[in-house]
């Protein structure tokens, strides 16, 4: 599998990165949250995607503690802006924040959360100013459908976003009957959150899934590791698999050396079939 993707304005953007979401809140499990992401890095993962909205930057700080004294030039950071904070009024003193709390002077990334009572007119050039001024790389959107991405390009300077991040996981394919193919279509990368299912009510079905184990058993995987695997082997798609434990997270650096043959994927999309019609978007 490529470990990259290129991005519309030629940036390449690492396809496996460390999630962070309800990280940070815990004091109990801080270190050991922190050991996790630290195990990321060290393995080889860049890209980090965390939120203001995450512990109300409880995650945003955790994730500055892991990345302090590392070269920041070799890092892909993901940050979001929730929509409230999305316009004029409160746009620069959020990512100003975000910014500090992280300890970094710009974000390769930046993701408006999702749509709110702001104009996307609105965010969008502000987040053309924010390009400008050298406080963000890119771009772009989360919890977006189709027709939000539709409304997107009708908007100046909405066709410069790069990337949409949504939810996607083998029990929740959805974004594949029309969303992804527009995203390919118009250049747009998609980053799949909980590719895992964690959080999900789906998760412990489908860790358990008889073909699952079988598949994942066969070659010597975790049921996790092909879950990675399955939404990794679109080029176009990003995976932010978040794991508290250190084990995992080096479980889940080990995702691009995974080679399933297409047999096995056909038992796995008959197990769990692909839209035949439009659905909304899951959240879990």
């Amino acid at each position: 599998m490529e470990r990259y993707l290129t991005l519309k304005d030629g940036t390449r953007m690492p396809r496996l990165g460390l999630g962070t979401w309800k990280m940070g809140d815990s004091k109990a499990l801080h270190d050991q949250e922190l050991e996790s992401l630290k195990a990321g890095l060290d393995s080889g993962i860049t890209l980090i995607d965390t939120a203001e909205l995450y512990g109300y930057g409880n995650s945003e700080r955790l994730v500055g503690q892991a990345i302090k004294g590392r070269d920041r030039h070799g890092l892909f950071l993901v940050d979001k802006v929730i929509p409230t904070n999305a316009g004029k009024d409160h746009f620069w003193q959020s990512l100003e924040r975000s910014l500090s709390l992280l300890d970094t002077s710009y974000l390769d990334l930046y993701l408006l959360h999702w749509i709110g009572p702001v104009p996307l007119a609105e965010t969008v050039s502000l987040m053309e100013k924010a390009k400008a001024k050298g406080l963000i790389k890119n771009w772009g959107v989360s919890n977006f459908d189709t027709p939000d991405m539709g409304r997107l390009w009708q908007v100046k300077d909405g066709d410069r976003c790069a990337v949409n991040q949504c939810l996607y996981h083998l029990g929740s394919r959805g974004v594949e009957y029309s969303l992804l193919p527009w995203q390919e279509k118009h250049h747009v990368a998609f980053m799949a959150y909980c590719p895992l299912a964690i959080g999900g009510s789906l998760r412990e079905g489908l860790m358990s899934d008889p073909v699952v184990k079988q598949v994942a058993g066969k070659y010597g995987l975790t049921p996790a590791q092909l879950l990675l695997a399955f939404v990794l082997r679109n080029p176009d798609v990003i995976a932010i698999p978040k794991s508290s434990n250190p084990k995992h997270t080096l479980e889940n650096a080990k995702a691009f050396a995974i080679d399933i043959a297409p047999s096995d994927w056909t038992r796995i999309d008959r197990e769990f079939p692909a839209p035949s019609s439009k659905e909304p978007l899951d959240m879990q």
